[in-house]
Formats: C-alpha cells, sequence, structure tokens
C-alpha cells in the first residue's frame, strides 16, 4: 500500500482553540520514508496539528493538501491513506478488543482475522484481554487497542501518532518502534509526538519544533 509518490505538505496553516491562535504560517513536506517528530510544550497545538493533518479540523487559515490536492476534496479516499491515534483511541465500547483491531483494519480495506487481531494485541501486551468489551478496559489498554492496528501489516502510507509509546511496557515499545521503522523503510510517512524520544533506526528524520510558531 505504501508508494514512494506519496507526499504530504502544509500551507502557511494557522489554528485557534477558542480564543487563542495556537500557532500561524507554519509549512512543511513530508515525502515517502520519512518521520516527522513534533515537539513543543503542552498547548502549543501539537495535537491540535495531528487533528489537521487527519481533517478531523479546519485551521483558520492555509491548507493540508496530500499528493498535490487539498484534503477537504480527498475525503474518504484520502482517510483511507492513513492510521490516526490520538489521545482518545477511537475504540468501540461494545466491541472486544480484538473486534475493536479488526475492525479498523477492515475500514482501511485490509482484511484481518481473529488470530491476527490476537497477535496484533499481543504485540502490545494486550493478549490477555483480547476477548474483553473495550468498555471494561482502562484508558491506558484502550490506547493499546488502537495502536495494535500498528502490527498489522500492509499499513496504509501516512501514519499520524499522538503520544504512541505512553502506557507501553518496553518489549511494546520496541515492538512498535520496529513495526514504525519498516514502515519507514517501505516508503511509509510518519508524523508523531512524544516525549519519550525514542531513536527511528530507519528513514529520515526530523523534528519540527511548534513552540517556535506558537502566537503568545
Amino acid at each position: 500500500m505504501v508508494a514512494q509518490t506519496m507526499h504530504l505538505q502544509v500551507h502557511r496553516l494557522a489554528c485557534a482553540r477558542g480564543e487563542r491562535q495556537l500557532f500561524s504560517d507554519l509549512s512543511f513536506e513530508l515525502r515517502g520514508g520519512e518521520a516527522l517528530w513534533l515537539k513543543g510544550r503542552n498547548g502549543s497545538g501539537k495535537t491540535s496539528l495531528l487533528r489537521l493533518l487527519c481533517g478531523l479540523g479546519r485551521p483558520l487559515l492555509g491548507e493540508v493538501r496530500w499528493n498535490g490536492v487539498p484534503i477537504q476534496r480527498l475525503r474518504e479516499d484520502y482517510h483511507r491513506q492513513l492510521v490516526y491515534s490520538g489521545h482518545a483511541g477511537a475504540v468501540k465500547d461494545d466491541l472486544s478488543a480484538w473486534e475493536n483491531v479488526a475492525m479498523g483494519s477492515a475500514l482501511a480495506g485490509i482484511a484481518c482475522s481473529r488470530a491476527q487481531a490476537h497477535g496484533a494485541l499481543a504485540s502490545v501486551g494486550l493478549d490477555a484481554v483480547a476477548d474483553r468489551p473495550a468498555r471494561a478496559l482502562s484508558q491506558g489498554q484502550r490506547r493499546r487497542v488502537g495502536l495494535a492496528r500498528l502490527a498489522l501489516e500492509p499499513l496504509p502510507p501516512l501514519l499520524l501518532l499522538d503520544e504512541p509509546f505512553v502506557a507501553l511496557d518496553q518489549p511494546s515499545v520496541q515492538a512498535l518502534c520496529g513495526a514504525l521503522d519498516r514502515h519507514l523503510e517501505r516508503g511509509g510517512m510518519l508524523v508523531y509526538t512524544t516525549h519519550q524520544a525514542q531513536p527511528l533506526r530507519a528513514g529520515r528524520h526530523g523534528q519540527f519544533d511548534l513552540d517556535q510558531w506558537t502566537s503568545c
């Protein structure tokens, strides 16, 4: 599913939360095989930027483009090209942990068996709760259910991850870093936030400090 010709462009983006403008005139580009670490203090707009990148919000000014086309014009076609993992995790309470993983994969057009979903959950330390309904899981476990999708291949080209290493033990962190490295090696793209610096071996790895763009 990954292709080297994919291209994400952020063009002169401005974003506000309530009456406060978070950042303005923000621009960068991302191509196949590249990872971008979004840095900045709390409140600088990292989560807001990720939500703009996946089309869950609209900027004050500027636009996000996928292969040169504004994402608002692509809609579902663009959403099939990405995985977004935010703080909430996008987990359905009425489904079991493994059913959530399978459903997330199916929405991206990729078949996922029960055994494959169980294996993905095991990679983030959730094999013991794979059959439990999501409503019975802790917030940390729910976050890991969302991240288990990353253990399934093939992945969509673009990964947008908000604090993906939170609530993971060290073996799970290593497994996740391995999955991200493989994704970049195959020409995928990654934009992520973290307060826990995790070195990724593969790809061209840049940093973008939102503190330099934050409006005071």
